[in-house]
């Protein structure tokens, strides 16, 4: 099985560092540009650009890709429910949560366009056409769509556009460039996308598996600790876990108390108050550690 993953830009690094702690550790290739093996004997990387992951993903170059939303919309071939993909439709399998940003309406500060019906005969530039012509049929607007290659937000201020829609993370470069945003188009994030017609299949489900368990790992913690058993109900009371903690009976302490071993999994923001609580209850010996992966 093949996965295609961006080969570069602010995307690289994030997929490299969950592929890693996914369990899929990548092997050195000759040639790592292009290619590279896991671990894994039966899945191998493939590097690409992001906008091209979608295509290779429908053409059976690659059978998952980790690229952005935006990006697979783009495609024009994003199904709107997996039981409803085609053979060669993307299936929105995770989202992986990093890469968030927004596509975005934009046009001149101070301009005549403050609202979406004021594009009413109006053109807009984009470097993403099919995603800003879907954008103009559903909110009914009667716009022209220009296809740009780059410098997008500078079209309004050469009279080639009335508007834009581009990408925004913190809305900085449209601020620099005096355009004020007027719509949403579409929130984007890094998601796993699998063809259609290999969804359900064994290693697929074992991928995104793996990429969920490092998913419910962030933000926990497991704690480990020694408590008297008559106050195990008040231990509870402070670190429920997931379903209730894990107890074991250990030996006596030295006054012939009896002690049992408690493991929970906890949120980590909770941890500093949780500490400080399970050691008025009695708790000894308090050990946290973070979690790597975590199959809920």
């Amino acid at each position: 099985m093949r996965i295609a993953v961006p080969n570069k830009g602010r995307l690289h690094e994030p997929t490299l560092s969950l592929l890693e702690r996914a369990g899929l550790h990548i092997e050195e290739t000759a040639d790592r540009q292009l290619y590279a093996d896991t671990v894994d004997p039966d899945v191998t990387v493939l590097f690409a650009r992001a906008a091209d992951i979608p295509e290779y993903v429908r053409d059976g170059a690659a059978d998952l890709g980790i690229t952005g939303l935006d990006q697979a919309h783009e495609s024009g071939r994003v199904a709107a429910e997996p039981e409803a993909a085609g053979a060669d439709d993307l299936v929105d399998l995770l989202d992986l949560g990093y890469g968030s940003c927004r596509l975005v309406l934009a046009a001149p500060m101070d301009g005549p366009i403050e609202a979406v019906e004021d594009l009413d005969g109006g053109t807009i530039a984009t470097e993403f056409p099919t995603v800003t012509e879907a954008y103009v049929t559903r909110t009914g607007i009667d716009a022209e769509v220009i296809t740009v290659t780059g410098a997008t937000e500078l079209t309004p201020h050469v009279d080639m556009a009335d508007a834009i829609v581009d990408i925004t993370s913190t809305g900085t470069t449209l601020e620099v460039n005096r355009l004020a945003v007027i719509d949403d188009v579409l929130d984007s994030s890094v998601r796993l996308f699998a063809r259609g017609d290999v969804q359900n299949e064994p290693k697929v489900q074992q991928v995104r598996t793996a990429f969920e368990s490092v998913l419910a790992a962030d933000g926990r913690r497991y704690l480990m600790m020694n408590a008297p058993k008559a106050r195990l109900d008040e231990v509870k009371d402070v670190i429920p876990g997931l379903g209730g903690p894990t107890v074991m009976n250990v030996e006596a302490d030295e006054n012939g108390n009896g002690m049992v071993a408690v493991h929970a999994v906890v949120d980590e923001r909770d941890v500093f108050e949780a500490i400080a609580e399970l050691k008025g209850v009695g708790a000894s010996g308090i050990l946290v550690t973070e979690i790597e992966r975590l199959v809920e």
